[in-house]
């Protein structure tokens, strides 16, 4: 591992380019496109819920779903709820623990999210059209690479 210099030039330009992505990247940034392109109408809170138990291959729980969107363990059980009473998702106990209660994407939640990974994916294409394929694949695997640490880090696990 090496050291980061103070200031180093790199570093700032990454904190600045997050700063972008952040500003730019809104839920409501994608919504927009998401609607102008036909796609689904989930509100982005629960959109959020979705993807973390897509994530999870309907294996999530309560507490995965608050750990994933950094929330606490109420509100994530309000957000499931309303995902539940809006038919998005479904509550399956588990086949070895009945007290254990996973969450299950349901076909409209499914054909949602398809349709939210085929706008993102039309987006960051275009984004990258003019990208050599090269230059397009070393920036998916530093940007994956890059996101997988700072989890580690900004969640504290790197000192574990």
């Amino acid at each position: 591992m090496t050291s980061v210099k103070d200031n180093d030039p790199a570093i700032v330009a990454i904190e600045r380019a997050m700063v972008a992505i952040r500003r730019s990247q809104t839920r409501r940034a994608l919504n927009k496109f998401a609607a102008r392109a036909g796609g689904p109408a989930v509100d982005p809170t629960i959109f959020g819920v979705l993807d973390a138990v897509e994530s999870r291959d309907d294996e999530a729980t309560v507490s995965d779903i608050a750990t994933a969107l950094g929330t606490d363990q109420p509100r994530a059980s309000r957000l499931v709820a309303r995902a539940v009473a809006e038919g998005l998702l479904e509550r399956r106990a588990d086949q070895t623990d009945a007290r254990r209660i996973h969450l299950a994407l349901t076909p409209t939640a499914r054909t949602a999210l398809d349709r939210a990974h085929a706008n993102r994916q039309a987006v960051f294409a275009r984004a990258t059209a003019g990208w050599p394929d090269r230059e397009r694949a070393e920036f998916a695997r530093l940007l994956t690479r890059f996101v997988t640490d700072f989890e580690t880090v900004s969640t504290g696990r790197d000192s574990e």
